[in-house]
């Protein structure tokens, strides 16, 4: 359990999400707070805004990036993944182990920046395994599970569902429903994904809809938090809406804005 603010005054926590590789940002993102708060997608594998960025450019180059970039816009995932694979085939050595080292050097340099304390979760972008190999003293990982700080009680549910992007940390929708039953009731729910709401999970630059959660949504109107935080949706049509008593927030794409969002109590 985390310490009342210093001082016995209010409480205050910076939140962010999306932070795909934005050490320079990260390393200041919990100035001013009593803790920070993480909501997952740490790497960086393909920058959609700058396509020199990222693990996929580094190993295929800035060209191919533009390709695959243009194929899933486009929502052509079938194609993208046959151009995928074969641009790995050409790839001398293990795929995975190439994968990995390149995901271990930027979890070095990000779990470096995290300040103490920090309170993070999975985005479906993570590799959890490799997790506990680098969160250091003052980084707690939580997933299905539940912290006090400042007297709240936070809850914490990583990953997101099964997409036709197959991303690293997708998982069924039953086992994403456990975890959320896990947490119960909570003053702050923290989520990677959104709750199943139209506005809540459509990106306006990528022009589609992102997976939300339906037992999220259902948990939100049951047990009524405060807040429901959350992020994913880099662009989304609406950030901040109420369901019910409950203050829906997304805090933002930390890779693009740099800047955390604030929560005080």
């Amino acid at each position: 359990m985390a310490p009342t603010s210093p001082g016995g005054g209010r409480t205050r926590i910076n939140v962010v999400s999306d932070v795909h590789g934005n050490v320079r940002d990260l390393a200041r993102a919990g100035e001013g707070a009593d803790a920070l708060v993480c909501l997952g997608d740490l790497i960086l594998y393909l920058d959609y805004a700058d396509h020199s960025r990222g693990i996929f450019p580094d190993l295929f180059g800035v060209e191919n990036a533009d390709r695959i970039v243009e194929l899933r816009t486009a929502r052509r995932f079938a194609e993208a993944r046959e151009f995928g694979t074969r641009l790995w085939a050409g790839l001398d050595g293990d795929h995975a182990a190439i994968i990995e080292q390149a995901v271990r050097k930027q979890y070095a340099e990000l779990f470096a920046a995290f300040p103490a304390p920090t309170y993070a979760t999975y985005g479906n972008v993570d590799m959890p395994t490799l997790w506990k190999e680098y969160a250091r003293e003052g980084t707690t990982v939580l997933d299905g599970e539940r912290v006090e700080i400042g007297g709240r009680v936070l809850g914490f549910v990583g990953g997101g569902l099964r997409t036709p992007m197959r991303t690293p940390y997708e998982i069924t929708d039953e086992e994403y429903a456990a975890k959320i039953e896990a947490v119960g009731e909570v003053d702050v729910l923290c989520t990677h994904i959104p709750p199943e709401v139209p506005e809540l999970v459509y990106d306006t630059v990528a022009r589609r809809f992102e997976r939300g959660s339906r037992a999220l949504l259902d948990a939100i109107r049951r047990t009524r938090p405060r807040y429901a935080l959350f992020g994913h949706v880099h662009q989304p049509l609406v950030r901040r809406m109420r369901i019910g008593a409950t203050e829906c927030v997304n805090v933002g794409h930390f890779a693009g804005t740099g800047r955390p969002w604030v929560l005080e109590w």
